[in-house]
């Protein structure tokens, strides 16, 4: 584990130490990081039209915007599109304001694009759509900034973009979307970013199921490094990778006070999560589906269908969760594998979307899909998941259907033409599928749902056969 040194409590506006957790990126209560003037940038001040300054001179052109507002004028689709190598800097106080009419601030697919040191906000992007390389170009390098206030997501991702030390604050929908059109996002690194306070549109009530909200989102990312972040306070899951993301590096990272899912692995595959801290995630949710009676083991790690694929070239072959620390979370790790959702089932909710593994989904039907190999490449796995050297503890306050750690999968009932009916994904998760507990510290009363909802054991059940799962971990007060 690193050498923590503080932790900011920003609500209670005082810093205290505390060995369990990481030192967050206050990126927000420092504000825009400005860099110096190079001696060849173009000075823009406010009332300067910078869109048509873009136009007119060259690629590779820096940008030094002085202190002050800077607007985009009346039109909605007032934006600024930059050419291959520009850079666009702030001097102290430079702040680019839609004012709630323009959507998008740098658009179009230039390369190697350099935004620095700027107060981006007052954007009106829709839902689904990003403020900050709404086109998702390449190589882009977004550093320093406060984007803050706006419609949609504060920014869009590109193939190997850099996330660097920004504040990406109560925007819309996202702090980062990391979508492309027609997928290929790979090597992206988001590093020392605050992301707080997102989802004020509330987009789950407005769409309900449309998995649409939280801190950052990544779809079909090849690729990812996402390394010393403070992931705080966002309605929704912090982080939510959703369909066909493969070979993602979690760590060092502070997440907590997050209304769902800390972290969110759905559909996905090889994964690894480590040296982070969890603190107080998912309390919102957890305590919503207690309300409503709903026994589902809500996680404060969610694998949905995601786990290890050795064919898919990766730096690990396997999901790892490994030497981080769980504090005052609703849950633990819920490992879940739905079996009535596969490639070209009406269940599965990424539709027209298959596995990595078989190029149609056309070829996901019967009478082949009962038969090897498409029986076992049609289906996202929760497979080869490692979860060892944690750190699991939570209060007396802890009652009900808190405080639960899962393996498990439905009884299969639909399409009618599945061959996963029936219990043989149960037994697959829980027996098969190498996903394995081991050497972790429990602290509390904790429980275990294991093959299904209907099974909920305790400590004891959980290590013994046929489970046979926390070997070498140690229980403090946990129910066994």
């Amino acid at each position: 584990m690193p050498v923590f040194l503080v932790v900011l409590l920003l609500a209670a506006g005082v810093v205290t130490a505390s060995p369990a957790s990481a030192a967050p990126a206050a990126a927000c209560a420092s504000g825009p990081v400005s860099p110096s003037k190079p001696d060849d940038a173009v000075v823009v001040s406010p009332g300067t039209d910078l869109s048509e300054k873009t136009r007119e001179l060259p690629a590779g052109t820096t940008f030094w915007l002085t202190g002050g507002k800077h607007t985009l004028g009346q039109d909605e689709y007032g934006q600024i599109i930059p050419k291959d190598g520009n850079a666009y800097l702030g001097a102290p106080g430079a702040v680019l304001d839609g004012g709630g009419v323009n959507r998008y601030a740098f658009t179009q697919q230039a390369r190697d694009v350099v935004i620095r040191g700027l107060t981006i906000r007052g954007f009106a992007a829709p839902r689904d759509q990003g403020v900050v390389n709404h086109d998702s170009g390449e190589h882009w390098t977004i550093e320093g900034n406060t984007i803050e206030d706006n419609g949609g997501a504060a920014m869009m991702a590109g193939p190997r973009q850099r996330i660097l030390r920004n504040c990406l604050r109560n925007n819309g929908q996202y702090g980062i979307n990391a979508y492309r059109a027609g997928d290929g996002i790979t090597g992206l690194l988001v590093e020392g970013n605050e992301i707080t306070g997102n989802n004020t549109d509330d987009w789950e009530k407005q769409v309900p199921g449309c998995g649409c909200s939280g801190g950052a989102k990544f779809w079909a990312v090849d690729g990812a490094d996402i390394r010393g972040n403070w992931v705080h306070h966002n309605h929704g899951a912090g982080l939510w990778a959703d369909t066909n993301n493969n070979d993602f590096l979690i760590e060092d990272n502070l997440i907590e006070d997050n209304e769902a899912e800390a972290l969110f692995y759905e559909i996905s595959y090889n994964l690894v999560v480590r040296d982070n801290t969890f603190r107080r995630n998912t309390l919102v949710q957890g305590r919503a589906f207690a309300a409503r009676g709903d026994d589902f083991p809500v996680g404060t790690i969610y694998l949905s269908e995601s786990g290890g694929e050795p064919r898919l070239p990766a730096r690990t072959s396997s999901v790892e969760i490994v030497d981080n620390v769980f504090e005052d979370n609703w849950a633990g790790i819920t490992a879940w594998e739905n079996a009535d959702r596969f490639c070209n089932s009406p269940a599965n909710t990424s539709s027209g979307s298959c596995t990595r593994l078989v190029p149609s989904v056309s070829s996901c039907s019967s009478p082949g899909i009962a038969s090897r190999p498409l029986y076992d490449d049609c289906r996202w796995k929760t497979q080869r998941v490692s979860i060892h050297g944690n750190k699991f503890s939570h209060g007396s306050s802890c009652t009900g259907l808190c405080g639960r750690m899962a393996l498990l999968a439905n009884f299969g009932t639909y399409p009618d033409w599945s061959p996963y009916r029936g219990s043989s994904v149960s037994e697959a998760v829980t027996f098969r599928q190498e996903n394995r507990w081991y050497d972790n510290a429990y602290s509390g009363s904790w429980r275990f749902v294991v093959h299904d909802t209907s099974r909920t054991v305790g400590a004891s059940v959980w290590q013994a056969a046929p489970y046979s799962q926390d070997e070498g971990s140690s229980f403090a007060d946990a129910g066994r």
